[in-house]
This record gives structure tokens, sequence and C-alpha cells, in this order.
């Protein structure tokens, strides 16, 4: 690893000679400074990895440099280190985009926190990723070996799709390859499972999931009595491992109170899965109850006309 160019400003920065020893038996490089002016001039003239800068000093303050050191270079990472607890001062340094803020008294050992999440984040992570996957990877191929129930492959689907959006990021494709294999089994045992349970889902007291035809039944209907204002939207063609991708935008809007799962029935083509959940009917259904607007695929026409 390449030697970390740490710039620490502080007007006490003498005080601080114990957290420098620290860092420097570390193999860190730290050059000091006593006030913002000086280090701005000192910014200017090396390229360092991260600043270390106190809130409280004579001259330019703690968030004036902050300010301009962002101006100069807004990607190198800058802790802010202070004695106040003020909330205004808090904010202050969380809007100039602050990679950390610590309370005086600091310890040697959270500042060296501080460091690694901000410049050694990605790297811990994905280690550590790649070493828990390790460890769950056997466990998966055993317990799909013993799946029997549409449950357990909900189960078992959302624990793969877990897996994939932690892998996303990290440097080790070869366990990305290893996930992909382990999906592609669990996919091929999946649909052996379709193959032998499908038809019997439609028979009246079958054990069966929620279906596309029963889903707004099942599950719209039940929140439409509680007498309260409902949007019900469907997006189509979206599947579980995509919602989780982007669930985290809508979570900055709407708080979620319940998550649950439907299969959709076969053919998963809209003009088949989509027609079922706004009619509440089987393809063959809608074709048996509404002749007149069923299209087939051999005749021309769509079959999403009258969702309406």
């Amino acid at each position: 690893m390449n030697e970390i160019k740490i710039l620490w400003v502080d007007d006490e920065i003498d005080m601080l000679k114990p957290h420098i020893l620290f860092l420097e038996k570390k193999n860190y490089n730290v050059t000091t400074c006593n006030n913002g002016q000086d280090a701005l001039d000192m910014f200017d003239k090396e390229s360092f990895d991260i600043v270390f800068l106190d809130e409280n000093m004579p001259g330019l303050s703690g968030l004036e440099t902050l300010s301009e050191i962002k101006e100069r270079r807004s990607s190198v990472p800058v802790i802010m280190i202070t004695k106040s607890e003020e909330e205004y001062i808090m904010e202050g340094a969380i809007g100039s985009k602050i990679a950390d803020y610590l309370i005086k008294p600091v310890n040697p050992n959270q500042i060296l926190l501080s460091l690694k999440k901000n410049l050694d984040h990605s790297r811990l992570v994905s280690e550590k990723t790649t070493l828990d996957y390790q460890k769950e990877f056997r466990k998966i191929a055993m317990d799909m070996a013993m799946v029997n129930s549409y449950e357990e492959w909900v189960e078992m689907y959302k624990r793969l799709i877990f897996w994939e959006l932690e892998l996303e990021g990290i440097e080790d494709q070869s366990m990305v390859e290893i996930l992909e294999s382990q999906k592609a089994e669990a996919n091929s045992q999946f649909g052996k499972f379709i193959e032998k349970n499908y038809e019997d889902w439609f028979e009246p007291k079958a054990d069966k999931p929620v279906l596309s035809h029963n889903l707004f039944r099942e599950l719209v209907v039940p929140e439409l009595k509680k007498k309260e204002p409902i949007l019900f939207v469907v997006i189509d063609n979206l599947r579980y491992d995509q919602w989780k991708a982007f669930e985290s935008v809508v979570n900055i809007h709407y708080k979620q109170e319940k998550e649950a799962t439907y299969f959709s029935i076969l053919p998963t083509a809209t003009q088949y899965a989509r027609n079922a959940i706004f009619s509440g009917l089987t393809p063959l259904e809608m074709e048996k109850k509404y002749p007149q607007y069923w299209k087939n695929d051999v005749e021309e026409g769509g079959k999403n006309l009258y969702e309406a």
C-alpha cells in the first residue's frame, strides 16, 4: 500500500504529539500545521490523501478552512475535530460535506478508525463480504438441495439476491462468478419445482402462493377495507432483485410498512400476467368471460387495450 499522507491542522497541534507518533508507527505520513492559512498554503503545494481539521482556530476558522479546501480539491476527505457539540457547527460541517466529525478529546484508535473508514472502506468491505459469502456458500448449496415448498423458494431467492447485491461492488470477481453458478443451479431447480407444482396451485383448496390473478384480492383489498386512500402502482416486468436495487431511493420519500412477494402466472408476458392482476382472472377465464376483448397470439390487435 502506498504511504498515506495526512495534513493535520490544529492550533494546539503540539498537544497531539502522541496521536501523531501513533499514526507514524502505523506507517502514515503526517504533516502538521497550527492555523488555517498555512494549511491552505501547504495544501496548494503538496498532495494529501486526507485532512484532519480543528474547528476552533484563530484566524481562519475550521469551517472557513474547510470551505477553501473543498474549493481547491473537493475529492479529498476532511475529518473535522472539535471541542464543540453545538448543533449549528455540526450542521455547518455536515453541509460542507465533511467525511467525519469527531469530538475532543479523541483517542488514537478513534483517529485510526476514521482513517480506515474513509480510505480503506472499499477494500475492507470487499474482503469482509468475500469472507462472509465463502462461509455462506456451502450452507446455501445444502439448503437448496432441501427446498421443497414455495415459501422455501422465496427465502432461497431472497438470500441469493442479498448476496448478489452484497458482491456487486467487490474487487474479487471470482466470487461473483461462483454466485452466478449458484443462481443458475437455483433457476434449474426452481424450474423443475414449477413444472411439478404449478398446475396444482389452481385447485381451489391447494396450498399455493399469491399469484397474479389473486394478488389484488389477497394483498390490495385488505388495505382498501381500512377506508384509507390507496395508490396502487404496477411497474411492468419489475423483479424482486430490481426492486431491492432501488428500494433505498424510494425509502427516502416513503416509509415501508410491509413487503410481500407473489408469483407471476405463466406466461409471465405483460398481456397475460398484467391483465390477470387487473381482472382477477386467469387467461383462460378472461377468454371465456370476455371473448369479445380477448385476442389469441395469432390474432391481430393488443391484449391490453381495456385495462382501464
